[in-house]
């Protein structure tokens, strides 16, 4: 059964995305602590880079492969899909995305972490080429999201959640047009998992 939302039935697809390492796993979290129903199959489980889970759907990641028969069974729900993959969603159906955002350098940081904790020994790209290809990406991925008439979309940044958690997620209800439970949704912040902090 589908979430109702305002007066009527409403079928979108709730979409938590943005970069990796960006906040979209808090976001998945909170929304699930504010009523909002998830997609998710918990193959990919917690671990130290994610103490409270990933909240993933694996069959997102064969979206660019054509894999939308899925679909319909987010509808009502909201489903992690990382940014690269936004491109991919089928214009049959409709989107409300919620982009997080966070400063590259943390998002660096993070991912460096990751990788050294799962020991990859893979070739990396240097930070300064990676910062800009991602700089780069935002900006065209920001301007195909306000070009589709079948996406509706914002951006909440991952720092001023932190900081300001309460005004930084008050357009949220009003987005999403359902009646979140906003104290449930803060009581989620969990501070000490913001650990590759920017020294600007």
């Amino acid at each position: 059964m589908h979430k109702q939302y305002g007066d009527s039935e409403r079928n979108e697809i709730i979409v938590v995305s943005g970069l990796p390492r960006s906040g979209t796993s808090m976001m998945m979290m909170m929304l699930d602590a504010g009523g909002i129903e998830i997609l998710t199959d918990n193959v990919r489980t917690a671990d130290v880079d994610n103490p409270k889970g990933y909240y993933e759907f694996e069959r997102v990641k064969s979206l660019s492969k054509g894999d939308t028969q899925w679909l319909p069974q987010a509808q009502g729900k909201a489903v992690k899909i990382i940014s690269s993959l936004l491109k991919f969603l089928s214009p049959e159906y409709r989107y409300k995305i919620i982009f997080m955002r966070r400063r590259i350098d943390e998002i660096m940081a993070s991912q460096s972490r990751m990788i050294d904790n799962r020991q990859e020994n893979s070739a990396r790209v240097p930070d300064a080429e990676m910062s800009n290809l991602y700089e780069k990406h935002l900006q065209a991925t920001l301007a195909w999201l306000k070009g589709e008439d079948y996406i509706e979309h914002i951006e909440i940044s991952y720092n001023d959640i932190l900081r300001e958690p309460e005004n930084t997620l008050s357009a949220l209800p009003s987005f999403l047009e359902y009646p979140l439970d906003t104290d449930r949704i803060i009581s989620t912040i969990d501070r000490s998992l913001y650990r590759q902090k920017s020294s600007a």
